[in-house]
This record gives C-alpha cells, sequence and structure tokens, in this order.
C-alpha cells in the first residue's frame, strides 16, 4: 500500500519529534487506564453509522473496547498528521492509516459485533450460514469486495434507463439516442450528453423521478446521449481520437435530427476530458460555434494533486497498469470498482461486510450501486492515453496534447460552461474540477453539490437535504478554491433546475416539439436504451 520510501519518510518524521511521540503516548495510556476503570466519556460522532446499535453504549465491556478503539485510532491519525509530509505522502499516509483503522473497527468482528449476535439470536444461527455463502459467491468473482446490490434488483430498459426514445445512429463505437418529448414546445438548441467510458451511460437516465434526461425532458429540453459500446479486446487501439471522432459523429447526428445549428453538450466524469479536447479540436478548426454551452460534471481536467487515486498512480504503478490493459486489450472495469470501493471502504466495503456475512442479509436495492456494479471495459489505446494525459497533466499545458491532430489549448474553448462537482467527492476532488474554472477561456458558472461522487450527478430535486453552492453574480474564480467557497451563494435543493434554466438562457426559441422520432435521413433503429447498454 505504501513504499518503502513513504514509510521512511514517515518514520524520519516522527524521530523528529521525540517529544511528541511520548507525549500523545502517555495520553493514550492514560486515557485507557481511564477507560479501564470506567470513567472515560469518549463516544463516537453522532455521524458514525458503525456504532448505532445500542449494545455499544448499554454493554460495560463494549463501552470500552469502543472508547479503546477510537482513542488508539486518534492517536494514530494525529501521530501521522504531526509529520509534515509532501502532497503524495500525505495522501497515502492518510489512505493507509485511514484503511488500517477501518479494517480494526470492533464493529466488523464478528465475536464482539453486537449486530452478529443480535443476528444470531433473530435467525437462529442461519445469519452464519447464509454470510458464510455471500462470501463465498462474492470472493469468486470480480471484484473482490463484499457485495452492494443484487444483480437481479433492477431491470436496464424497464426499472432503469426506460424514458422512452430511440437510438438514431449506431456506429463501432456507440449508439445515440434520441429522446421522446415530454412539452408541446421545446427549445431550438439540443442537448447531448456524453457520459463516462466506465460504466453504462444510464447514470444520466435512472431511474424515473431519478432521471436527469427525463427533468431535462421536463423542462423543455431536446436531449440526446452517447451510450458507449462496452469494447473488448478487438477494440485494443481505440485511443483519445476514437472518442473525440465519435463525439464529433454524435453533434453531427444530433443537428441533422433537429436542424439546429447549435449544440449544448453536458459531460460527465471521463467523458469531459474527451469533451474538451474535442472542443478544443473544434476551436482549432474555427468550428467552437458548433457548441451553444459545455457542461462538465464531476470531471477533473487538471490533474496536480487531484486527491488519493492520483497520489498512489504513481509513474511505476501506472506504467504496470498500462502494460497489463496492452497485454489483455482493454482495462477491467471490475478492476477500477474495486479500487473506487477502497477509497471509502466504511461506505462501500464494511457497512457491506457487517450487513451481507455478519447479519446473512441481502443488500438493499439501490438504482446508484446497481448502475455503480455495472462496469464496463477500457480499450487499451484510450486507457494509456488517459494515464499519460494525468501523469503529465497535459490538458493545463497548452499544445501538450493533441485530439484527431490537433494540439489542444484549452484557453480556446470559449463557450459558456457549466461546471459540477461534489464535495464529499472521492474520486474526483471538487477542488480538482474548480480548476476547470481558470483553465478554459470563456464564461464559467461554478456549482458545488453537497454530495459525493455519483449523488451530485443524480441530484433530483425534492431532496430536502440537497444544497449546493455557486459563483454569485458578478463574481470570479480565484486560484483558491477554499476562497471562492467562502464567498459563494448558498442554495437549498438540486442544481438541476439551474443548470436547466442556464441552458435555456442559451437555448433559442420555443418551437413546436417534434411529432416523431429521427430526422435528416436518421430513422429510429431501435428503442431506448439500444442494444449497446445491455453488453457484458
Amino acid at each position: 500500500m505504501l513504499s518503502l520510501r513513504t514509510w521512511g519518510r514517515l518514520g524520519a518524521g516522527l524521530a523528529r519529534q521525540p517529544g511528541t511521540l511520548v507525549r500523545r503516548s502517555a495520553d493514550l495510556a492514560a486515557e485507557l487506564v481511564a477507560i479501564g476503570l470506567g470513567t472515560a466519556t469518549r463516544a463516537p460522532s453522532g455521524r458514525d453509522r458503525r456504532f448505532t446499535d445500542p449494545g455499544w453504549s448499554q454493554n460495560p465491556w463494549l463501552r470500552r473496547v469502543l472508547q479503546a478503539y477510537l482513542a488508539s485510532a486518534e492517536t494514530l491519525q494525529s501521530l501521522a498528521a504531526d509529520v509534515d509530509l509532501e502532497w503524495r505522502d500525505r495522501e497515502k499516509v492518510d489512505f493507509a492509516v485511514d484503511n488500517v483503522l477501518d479494517l480494526l473497527a470492533p464493529s466488523n468482528m464478528p465475536l464482539i459485533s453486537p449486530a452478529f449476535w443480535r443476528a444470531v439470536i433473530d435467525t437462529g444461527g442461519g445469519n452464519v450460514v447464509s454470510g458464510v455463502r455471500n462470501l463465498v459467491e462474492d470472493l469468486a468473482t470480480a471484484p473482490r469486495v463484499p457485495r452492494m446490490v443484487e444483480r437481479g434488483a433492477f431491470a436496464v430498459g424497464e426499472s432503469l434507463a426506460a424514458t422512452p426514445g430511440a437510438v438514431v445512429l449506431r456506429t463501432e463505437v456507440f449508439e445515440l439516442i434520441q429522446y421522446a418529448p415530454r412539452t408541446e414546445q421545446v427549445r431550438q438548441v439540443p442537448l447531448l450528453m456524453v457520459p463516462p467510458v466506465i460504466n453504462k451511460y444510464y447514470v444520466v437516465d435512472l431511474a424515473p423521478g431519478r432521471s436527469m434526461v427525463e427533468h431535462y425532458l421536463e423542462q423543455g429540453h431536446q436531449v440526446f446521449a452517447i451510450s458507449w459500446r462496452n469494447p473488448d479486446a478487438r477494440h485494443r487501439e481505440w485511443d483519445f481520437d476514437t472518442y473525440g471522432q465519435a463525439i464529433l459523429d454524435a453533434l453531427d447526428a444530433t443537428t441533422r435530427v433537429t436542424g439546429a445549428d447549435r449544440t449544448h453538450v453536458m459531460s460527465i466524469c471521463s467523458g469531459g476530458m474527451l469533451t474538451v479536447m474535442t472542443l478544443a479540436h473544434l476551436a482549432r478548426l474555427g468550428r467552437l460555434d458548433r457548441i451553444a454551452s459545455l457542461g462538465l460534471a464531476v470531471s477533473v481536467i487538471d490533474n496536480s494533486k487531484a486527491g488519493t487515486t492520483m497520489a498512489l498512480a504513481d509513474e511505476r504503478v501506472a506504467r504496470a497498469a498500462v502494460a497489463k490493459s496492452q497485454a489483455k486489450g482493454y482495462l477491467d472495469g471490475r478492476a477500477l470498482a474495486e479500487v473506487f470501493a477502497w477509497l471509502r471502504p466504511n461506505d462501500l466495503i464494511w457497512s457491506y461486510w457487517v450487513n451481507n456475512y455478519l447479519q446473512g442479509r441481502k443488500p438493499a436495492a439501490f438504482d446508484v450501486l446497481y448502475w455503480n456494479a455495472d462496469t464496463t471495459r477500457m480499450a487499451a489505446g484510450l486507457h494509456r492515453d488517459f494515464v499519460t494525459v494525468a501523469l503529465g497533466n497535459s490538458l493545463t499545458v497548452p499544445g501538450a496534447a493533441t485530439m484527431l491532430g490537433s494540439p489542444v489549448d484549452l484557453r480556446e474553448v470559449t463557450v459558456p460552461t457549466y461546471v459540477v462537482a461534489g464535495i464529499a467527492d472521492h474520486i474526483s476532488p471538487w477542488q480538482s474540477c474548480y480548476r476547470t474554472t481558470r483553465l478554459l477561456g470563456g464564461e464559467v458558472r461554478f456549482v458545488l453539490s453537497s454530495s459525493g461522487h455519483v449523488a451530485s450527478m443524480v441530484n433530483p430535486p425534492g431532496n430536502p437535504k440537497a444544497s449546493f453552492h455557486v459563483t454569485p453574480e458578478q463574481g470570479d474564480h480565484p486560484a483558491d478554491p477554499e476562497q471562492w467557497l467562502a464567498t459563494a451563494d448558498p442554495r437549498q435543493g438540486s442544481w438541476w433546475p439551474d443548470h436547466a434554466a442556464f441552458l435555456a438562457e442559451r437555448g433559442g426559441d420555443l418551437v413546436d416539439a417534434p411529432g416523431a422520432l429521427g430526422g435528416g435521413g436518421l430513422y429510429p433503429l431501435a428503442p431506448a436504451p439500444g442494444s449497446y447498454v445491455r453488453d457484458t
């Protein structure tokens, strides 16, 4: 998990502070004595769901075990924080310490977990049998982490990706879905959605009432979405240029069907990097007038200090990962799913360890986690290009990367842009997403959702807990993200209506909604969600 060099720097840093080490050890020893005597008052945070079972507070022995764990964990975290480390080592150390402490939480230990013993009593020991069965099944296939949702919990095209529409273009790389309008009149300028290249496209069209596509349709927008093909070894050569050309093909088809001369583009996560590079190519060709606005949701363009993932992916690790995908012809999305799960182990590993194995239950049905488990592969060429650009942080240097033969200079992307990030995002840190505001050459509206990575995208109106911050009128984007946050306007609710209004302001006149799908020589080929989304 940590290199010997990082461990060495941590050890050397502690060795230079012997007084700190002695003081923290003495404080821990004194608190452990108080815990043993029953006089300690330490308690878990009210937000810590691991210890909500009343047994942790009512049973004197369990309370002492929990207090000793909390005290020891705080001491280890403080010692790690006492050492001055450069950014990459700091991320690695914090990741390692947090994962070890999460692993050792007493809530994970069957012999002392009140949740386990309660389940033994309630099921007559059946939880042990079902828990072992669940463990064996999960270890049998990748990703080898506790299952977060049952395989048959949802059906694509029925309970998910169910918004009516049709595939109007199918290429070797993608299908383009046009959705049926929901209003009598629609905006002239259509919206094209570019999804991530890992996982299926329907993160933009989850369950009814939780679908971005559905929401924009109800606001009077014409909506199209790319559904990427799930590549295999035959497609190992697909790279940035392949996907950039695919986005151009989708833009061409969208304008053919609608007759519009401009298109809004909304890109998600890794789709955002591909899209900004493609728009830089259009700018170099003098064709950026085809784009009415750009949207980037949880997309990292500037990879300097871009969270734990980038810290762990040093050049040696990256070279090994690229060599492995080159040998297979693709990167297996299940491997990425496992990595991402360990970035939030309490939520995505250990809570399911307790539920699935200790209590012997099946995980609850949750549409986001079903989508998260519905992984795809990434072509080896595309994986290589992503890694190369990320390690070199090439998109921050004009001309350091190319798209379809054009040098990429993001300053030339001057279209109005709407950038969304999540303050609790563990994959695309919001500070990294924020830096996009200073790379592009046009007007930018930055929105910071109160949610994490996926929940920032799947953010339907009606959630009383939802909120976001937005750049104030006449505001700017200082270099320091925290300075921006201190002056940003807080808003209650979902950012979806705000973005829909942003699109409407730049969406042209209202016109009669089309009476049929297709147009411009393109015809419905199959009902939405198409066939590529079903590829395994």
